[in-house]
């Protein structure tokens, strides 16, 4: 093979060439031959890529058929920057408009300038890497340098156009400062007041085309265009027919707009600025526009008709039209907006923001303004709402820049490959997935991590219902939809930890509801007497319960042992003398021994369902002795004297 081309730029080229001899390219004819070799191919209907390559080798001959060194490339954009010179002159020369000189239609019917059709063989061949990518941007910047404001137009609508094979990295990192440049002496040829619309697509260019996080494009020292001075009269003129005080002073709140920062650090100019701001809303709110006046400058209008000014006329004659204007007092108003939300942004010291005094009457300007603008018409409320939400999207920007404007892309991680290049497979989990197979290895033994105090453990009563027990405090004043006891898997979790920690806590649910399952020393004094009460209280409480039903049986059974007296009498059936009193005795006497051994039974501490049970029993023993006494004591009809001695002597004894 042939000696190594010397170092410099190198693009691949068709390999299926034979080698050629070193040719110089350094004079004219030879230029002149490249420049007529591009210039038959915009005559080609064909596609760039079908011969885009091949005119590129006949015209430059490289020293070697792989590469192409630097010298030859610089050669080939000098030749290709005079030929696109030459088709300008001989546009500008025919009359015809830039972008449509020598049109012609291709094979897919499609209707193509020269230049344009130049431009995109170039593009084509910096794509590929025939060429050094930067010189499409180099031939773009001499167009645009070329060019009228007005052709200027359609050649930014081509590049618009090609803004996805402009931006691929290859091509941008070669001529982003190109093209930067080239948009920077537009903007610097346009007119901010009649190129409004153009100076928009070329700023939303550069918004699309360099990342978010470009430097250039960020204002991190925060500095304001000074320069933008707002000039208006000094002395009144003749014939003026407004305050011209108010008129100076109305202007002269431009100058605190255009640099706040100056305004924020002297007290004497804020105060200067906060007075003329008063004067100005007073005669907005003395003076308010009506629907008539918002119909006849409606912004509602076709495009091509709408105007937009972003500089207003300062001229003290028509300072009585422009306060008729609601678009002029929105731009005034909104102005002010945009201060007040810079003076209230944090700086990065505390000395930075404003005082206190100043928020507050930033407060209350801020108030004003938002309700004049909300009654000027048309559509005040939307245009308010519009205005504040913008301003409230601002704040992360501006939050952003004081960061120092981090990136917001992130790379994206590259895939680790083994030694021997293959690409690693996924792991594969024991148990399915990453967190059941750590669960599984918490320990070396499974059952040491059953005791392992990390783990997580079920609560005491104390500590699961202290929630619910503060929710019940009412000097915390928690309302009622926050209570706890809402939560229903929180009380059913609670009632299974009493259900086996606190069965006396358990008890009270059917009561008092979830709220008496608390334990009580989780509740203040007042809430506590309400769901539970002292252990003597309630004995007490049942004891008198007991005494009522005893004293009313007895008066029961003594009606219902006269009426079975009554029968006996009627029937005829007597007892006789000696057998009865025997009987009575020992039913006393079994009574007697059975009083004793119930009494003691009931202080050995028995249940009250007992106690209850042995007062019911011995009651009803007591009702049969009654009877069976009375029965025998009461006088019969025989009228036995024998009896009644008898009788009335055992009373006695």
């Amino acid at each position: 093979m042939a000696a190594e081309a010397p170092s410099g730029l190198r693009i691949l080229l068709h390999q299926n060439v034979k080698e050629r001899g070193s040719v110089p390219f350094s004079s004219h004819a030879d230029r002149d031959r490249v420049i007529e070799v591009f210039r038959k191919l915009l005559l080609k209907g064909d596609l760039p890529e079908n011969f885009a390559l091949q005119a590129v080798q006949e015209a430059i001959k490289p020293q070697k058929q792989t590469v192409l060194v630097q010298d030859e490339n610089q050669s080939l954009e000098n030749a290709l920057r005079t030929l696109l010179q030459e088709l300008v002159s001989s546009a500008v020369q025919s009359g015809e408009r830039m972008m449509q000189y020598g049109q012609t239609i291709d094979e897919g019917e499609s209707i193509h300038g020269q230049i344009p059709r130049f431009l995109d063989i170039v593009l084509h061949l910096c794509d590929r890497g025939h060429v050094e990518g930067g010189m499409i941007f180099q031939l773009l910047e001499d167009l645009t340098e070329m060019s009228t404001i007005k052709d200027c137009k359609e050649i930014f609508g081509y590049i618009e156009s090609k803004q996805d094979i402009l931006g691929k990295q290859e091509l941008f990192g070669r001529g982003k400062l190109v093209m930067l440049r080239t948009c920077n002496q537009l903007l610097r040829r346009l007119s901010k007041a009649n190129d409004v619309v153009f100076c928009g697509r070329i700023l939303m260019f550069l918004a699309h085309f360099f990342p978010l996080s470009e430097r250039s494009a960020v204002n991190i020292k925060g500095v304001f265009n000074t320069s933008n001075e707002t000039k208006y009269e000094k002395d009144a003129p003749d014939g003026i027919t407004v305050d011209f005080n108010f008129y100076k002073t109305f202007w002269s709140l431009q100058e605190h707009f255009s640099n706040p920062t100056s305004t924020t650090l002297a007290p004497s100019k804020w105060q200067k600025f906060a007075f003329n701001l008063m004067v100005v809303l007073d005669t907005f709110e003395a003076q308010p526009l009506s629907d008539d006046d918002g119909n006849v400058n409606t912004l509602e209008q076709e495009e091509e008709d709408a105007v937009f000014n972003i500089k207003y006329l300062t001229s003290s004659k028509l300072m009585g039209l422009e306060l008729k204007d609601p678009s002029f007092r929105r731009h005034i108003l909104v102005q002010c907006l945009i201060l007040f939300d810079f003076l209230k942004t944090p700086g990065k010291n505390d000395k930075d923001g404003p005082s206190e005094s100043m928020k507050e009457e930033i407060k209350s300007c801020e108030e004003r303004v938002k309700k004049l603008l909300e009654v000027i018409p048309p559509k005040g409320k939307e245009f308010l709402q519009s205005i504040e939400h913008i301003l409230e999207r601002e704040k992360n920007w501006v939050w952003w820049k004081r960061d120092g404007c981090p990136a917001f892309e992130k790379q994206p991680t590259e895939r680790k490959i083994g030694h021997d290049g293959a690409k690693k497979r996924k792991p594969r989990w024991r148990l399915g997935n990453k967190e059941l197979s750590q669960l599984w290895k918490w320990a070396e033994q499974n059952p040491n991590a059953l005791t392992d105090p990390q783990r997580v453990r079920m609560p005491s009563i104390t500590e699961y219902w202290k929630p619910l027990g503060e929710d019940m405090d009412v000097s915390a004043g928690i309302e009622a939809e926050y209570h706890h006891k809402n939560n229903r898997v929180y009380c059913w979790k609670g009632l299974r930890f009493s259900a086996r920690q606190d069965l006396e806590g358990f008890s009270r649910f059917t009561d008092h509801g979830i709220e008496g399952v608390v334990p009580p020393e989780l509740l203040p004094p007042e809430v506590r007497s309400k769901f539970h009460t002292k252990p003597g209280d309630k004995t007490k409480r049942a004891k008198k319960e007991e005494a009522k039903g005893a004293a009313a049986q007895p008066e029961d059974s003594q009606v219902a042992s006269a009426a079975v007296e009554t029968d006996g009498v009627g029937s005829g059936a007597e007892l006789e003398d000696g057998v009865a009193p025997m009987d009575s005795d020992a039913t006393a006497g079994e009574v007697q021994k059975q009083s004793p051994d119930m009494d003691s039974g009931h202080e050995a501490g028995q249940s009250e369902a007992e106690g209850e049970a042995e007062g019911d029993a011995k009651t009803d023993v007591k009702m049969e002795v009654e009877a069976a006494v009375h029965d025998e004591t009461s006088p019969k009809e025989d009228g036995n004297p024998t009896s009644r001695d008898t009788r009335s002597t055992r009373k006695e004894n």
